[in-house]
């Protein structure tokens, strides 16, 4: 299986459904896009990645922890 997005086999299984073989939920290892087995993901070539614009994505930084 490739990712839609960037085009790596690495795809990891994240959830499936509670009723078994309905559905299961893929991620992208490499760029964290994520679909359901349900789908027919299609990604316009605009929002495509590939090695070097993932290399060049900025951080978000993390959210801090509340106070009490």
């Amino acid at each position: 299986m490739q990712c839609p997005r960037c085009g790596h086999e690495e795809i990891s299984t994240i959830a499936t459904s509670p009723v078994e073989g309905a559905w299961e939920m893929y991620q992208c290892d490499v760029c964290y896009y994520s679909w359901r087995s349900t789908e027919n993901p299609h990604v316009d070539d605009v929002f495509k990645l590939d090695d070097e614009k993932i290399a060049n994505l900025q951080v978000i930084p993390p959210v801090p922890p509340l106070e009490a």
